[in-house]
């Protein structure tokens, strides 16, 4: 964060002083980790299920705490939330209000330090799946244009949208923020913290179906960052899907339609895959075509990398450049894609941070081309799709179903919540022990174990709320 003193904090947050000097600066980091805090840092005194920030505001050592209440230390006390959108985007464990009220002043802070960074590029990335992939992707080819700072992982909500802009300084020249949503509004409010002079649209599944009601209801929530760009903003939108396509009508934002379809500006010709499921494709861009090779595995990373090659050639760089950072690019973010292969020879495909209808029929993709190229058996280990409402049965009997058209070789259907994924592979191809449903990560990991052979590919997918990763950690782990 940019230096501070202990007055300006609280007149960015419209807080008081307490047992606070107005005239310290703070000029370490901003964290809600008590320890994480430098002695020069400030530390976000959060409530959550277990335990409350505030409890730790002393011991944190830091310079200045954000608190919603008094604290034995050094503080600026933020006043309390009345607005209703706010409390109701409040993290768990918010029981009386302190938890809006931190959040809102963390989101007034870190706005006012945007606006006192006016060589600053904000670019925003948001769409059902793939948002953490394209940040990384966008974050790897505008770092060497200028210093880039984008958040860890999937670090896309009310705590990590303003965490992450208040890691940006006077040196900073690309801020990459990722913005998810729970329900409408939402995007807009993040949009307000950071205001977004690049905004790329992914695409819009049915991930939090369940909440939004619809896919419409999903592309009008994320169409909020393409609403919030400038009149000299550009809006980088994604011409392969026709509800992003249509955002281009709600912004004032130049538009820059990606894809692969004849139309878009930038965009992926003679797409190939090698046998890891990597893209070659070439770049077709107004300022030139250049040749692109994919270190990442699955062909859905073509889309997300044509979103990065528009941000960085909107930012200057050549279609060489783009292309050669491309190639070199490579997975940031933990369990996305992550591919191992163990010495006896069998391959884990670890894509179990998240899953959603989208996301899954991507990695099966790749899953069937990995095994197709290399003439090798194929495993599927599924498990629950969450937050997808009344479309929970139909959507995990498509999956089902699509595994069997997809001719991969053995399905693992972890979890009874899952089951309709199990029935649908029956239905849709009379399956014997190909498809198996187990119980849980420990009865997975026992069939595996007896059955797997050298040479196989196993995808591991799921919602985060499974942990799924268990079942490829303890298939790497037994080959250590």
């Amino acid at each position: 964060m940019i230096p501070l003193t202990a007055a300006e904090i609280a007149q960015a947050v419209g807080g008081r002083l307490h047992n606070a000097d107005g005239a310290s600066t703070v000029s370490g980091s901003v964290e809600f980790d008590s320890r994480k805090v430098t002695p020069d840092g400030l530390f976000v005194a959060m409530p959550g299920e277990k335990v409350d920030g505030h409890d730790f505001a002393k011991s944190s050592g830091a310079r200045l705490t954000l608190a919603a209440r008094e604290v034995d230390a050094p503080a600026v006390i933020v006043p309390p939330v009345t607005d209703a959108h706010t409390r109701s985007v409040a993290l768990t464990g918010d029981k009386d209000g302190a938890g809006a009220a931190v959040l809102a002043g963390l989101a007034a802070l870190a706005r006012y330090v945007v606006d006192r960074l006016p060589g600053l590029t904000v670019i925003g990335v948001t769409g059902s799946s793939g948002k953490t992939s394209t940040k990384d992707l966008i974050a790897q080819v505008v770092e060497p244009m200028g210093e880039t700072v984008a958040p860890p992982g999937s670090f896309n909500n009310e705590l990590g949208h303003p965490w992450t802009v208040l890691r940006a300084n006077e040196q900073t020249k690309h801020l990459v923020l990722e913005l998810s949503a729970r329900g409408p509004g939402h995007i807009a409010s993040l949009c307000e913290i950071a205001p977004p002079k690049i905004g790329v649209v992914i695409n819009v599944g049915t991930a939090h179906v369940g909440e939004f009601g619809s896919r419409e209801g999903i592309a009008k929530t994320k169409g909020e960052l393409v609403e919030a760009l400038p009149e000299d903003g550009v809006a980088i939108l994604n011409a392969d899907d026709p509800l992003v396509r249509a955002m281009a009508s709600r912004t004032r934002a130049r538009v820059v339609l990606v894809g692969e379809s004849a139309d878009a500006q930038v965009r992926a010709e003679n797409v190939t895959l090698d046998d890891e499921a990597r893209a070659s494709f070439t770049l077709v861009t107004p300022q030139g075509d250049a040749d692109v090779k994919l270190a990442l595995h699955g062909e859905h990373h073509v889309g997300n990398a044509l979103s990065a090659a528009a941000v960085a050639l909107e930012l200057g760089a050549t279609p060489a450049e783009v292309a050669s950072r491309l190639s070199s690019a490579r997975a940031v973010s933990a369990r996305r894609m992550e591919v191992t292969t163990r010495a006896d020879g069998v391959t884990v495909v670890n894509d179990s941070y998240n899953a959603n209808p989208e996301s899954v029929r991507a990695a099966l993709k790749s899953l069937a081309e990995m095994a197709r190229q290399g003439g090798r058996r194929s495993w599927a280990v599924l498990g629950l799709m969450g937050e997808l409402g009344a479309e929970h049965v139909t959507a995990h009997d498509d999956i089902g179903r699509l595994v069997v058209r997809l001719d991969i070789n053995r399905l693992v259907v972890v979890g009874d919540q899952a089951r309709p994924m199990h029935q649908g592979a029956h239905l849709e191809g009379s399956w014997g022990e190909e498809s198996v449903l187990v119980p849980d990560v420990d009865a997975a990991v026992a069939l595996l174990g007896a059955q797997l052979r050298p040479g196989d590919v196993v995808l591991v997918k799921a919602s985060k709320s499974e942990a799924l990763w268990r079942v490829a950690d303890a298939l790497l782990e037994a080959q250590k």
